[in-house]
């Protein structure tokens, strides 16, 4: 008969396997009982803590910031699109110039006549506008959308990485609970 309050329990760790040690006294004497198996169910479910904790508040973090990054960039690209489609339609369509209305403050607007189609003002950023023939126009467009999606480009293959990352760690969830399940039946 185990007296529960003369009992002790001693584990060493050794990698993968653990040598625990029961102590226990009794009206006889002292006696030891060696146990020899695997990590106990308590390690796994840590390690199967901690890596949903390092998915969750690392990888999907990562993951959420870099998606942003990729839309900012995707939104800059069709703006640039959109600056050489409409480059394109006034070379076409509107050679002699066009009737718009512009704003001229606090939401009041008033018509105006675009005649002069050889120069315009182009935003390269920071707010600073350059004048630009079309053709310069049209080629600064292409070169920006070029450049952008190149960078989108490396923040879509780090979005992989990081998707790949988040997949791996769910196989190893998957893993340790198996190993788990495994142990519980021996």
């Amino acid at each position: 008969m185990l007296d529960a309050s003369m009992f002790f329990y001693i584990t060493i760790s050794n990698k993968n396997k653990q040598t625990s040690a029961k102590m226990y006294e009794n009206s006889t004497g002292v006696a030891y009982e060696r146990i020899q198996r695997g990590p106990q169910p308590d390690t796994h479910q840590a390690r199967i803590t901690q890596i949903e904790e390092f998915i969750n508040e690392v990888l999907k973090r990562d993951l959420r910031e870099l998606e942003n990054w990729i839309g900012q960039y995707n939104q800059e690209i069709m703006e640039y699109v959109q600056l050489k489609n409409t480059l394109q339609t006034f070379d076409a369509h509107l050679p002699e110039g066009y009737k718009t209305q512009v704003n001229i403050g606090s939401n009041v607007f008033m018509q105006a006549r675009v005649s002069q189609m050889d120069k315009i003002l182009v935003n390269v950023g920071k707010d600073v506008f350059l004048e630009m023939s079309m053709a310069e126009a049209e080629r600064f467009s292409d070169v920006r959308i070029k450049i952008l999606t190149k960078e989108a480009d490396v923040l879509r293959d780090e979005s992989i990485k990081k998707r790949t990352q988040i997949k791996m760690s769910l196989l190893a969830i998957g893993e340790r609970e198996k190993l788990m399940q495994e142990e519980a039946r021996q």
